[in-house]
């Protein structure tokens, strides 16, 4: 037996045994990888250098995309490596700091996605009182409150769970370090016990969370429907949809591969949910985005209009 002090390293659960499908994966990450890290980055420079996206949603949208970039690049980075150089090893250190990054990445999202769906809710149901609830001063502290509790949040899990002493092997039957695989390891009944409950408590407020996002939205199609013209009830549909559709990709992929029965489960199964929601989101939802949103759209392509036009410019004065 071995507590967790003199345990140096984990092994992570590989994705294939054959050298060729390890390199497949290798490739399928960097690909999901650059789309994340291109898509985020597009949607970072719209909202930064276009002043008609210097909105609340913008703002929020800009916070929401930086998060997708930190999920991202704390798993896959890793699982690559691994699968590049046919090892499953993580140190400790390692492991602890992407329980901790991976909290608090999904933490301030889901807070932002609240945060968000509240902003939704103000511009369609309250519309002349915007500016005064949702001003730049309230749109900073709202998105300091969402960083700041997925702070809180993934110190809690991190400090609990590498607290505990792990004796049964080091074997993580995930591709990445995830608290329920780790758990499994653990040798202390009151210290898995009190996780759990820390797990339970999260599952409740995140329940909160989703009945709150579920009941605006009820207000806010009552209120779209209100709207006489169907240009109007066009564009308020055009502004919610992406973040309603956004919502359902983060709760579905996590809610399912945490709340589904045991007897539905298997590690091919388990490897395939925690890819889903932890890696496919944050790929998806710059491309959600900027398909339903016409401003995002209209920003965009004015960046690459004008980047476009640079280029050509360079080379004809080098000419």
């Amino acid at each position: 037996m071995s507590n967790s002090s003199s345990m140096p390293q984990f092994l992570l659960l590989a994705f294939a045994d054959r050298r060729e499908l390890q390199l497949l994966h290798f490739w399928l990450f960097l690909g999901i990888s650059l789309a994340a890290l291109l898509g985020n980055g597009l949607i970072l420079s719209a909202v930064a250098c276009d002043h008609h996206l210097h909105t609340p949603m913008g703002f929020f949208l800009l916070n929401l995309s930086l998060t997708d970039l930190g999920c991202i690049c704390t798993t896959v980075p890793k699982a690559m490596h691994n699968s590049l150089w046919d090892t499953t090893i993580i140190s400790y250190t390692g492991c602890a700091a992407q329980v901790f990054l991976l909290f608090f990445f999904v933490g301030a999202e889901f807070s932002l996605l609240t945060i968000m769906c509240y902003d939704r809710y103000v511009a369609i149901c309250k519309p002349l009182h915007y500016g005064t609830l949702l001003g730049s001063r309230a749109c900073a502290h709202m998105a300091a409150a969402a960083w700041a509790t997925g702070f809180l949040y993934s110190l809690l899990h991190t400090a609990n769970t590498f607290s505990l002493p792990l004796c049964h092997r080091n074997t993580v039957g995930q591709f990445f370090c995830e608290i329920p695989h780790i758990l499994k390891l653990s040798c202390s009944h009151s210290g898995y016990r009190r996780e759990i409950g820390l797990l339970l408590v999260s599952a409740c407020l995140l329940f909160g969370c989703f009945v709150f996002i579920v009941f605006s939205y009820v207000q806010i199609f009552r209120a779209v429907l209100r709207i006489p013209s169907q240009q109007g009830q066009h564009k308020a549909f055009s502004t919610c949809l992406p973040h309603l559709a956004v919502v359902s990709l983060f709760l579905s992929t996590a809610f399912f591969s945490y709340l589904k029965p045991p007897f539905f489960s298997s590690p091919s199964l388990d490897l395939a949910l925690s890819v889903l929601y932890s890696v496919v989101p944050p790929a998806l939802n710059p491309l959600i985005y900027s398909l339903r949103n016409q401003e995002f759209k209209d920003a965009l392509r004015k960046m690459m209009t004008g980047c476009f036009s640079g280029v050509i410019k360079c080379q004809f004065s080098g000419v």
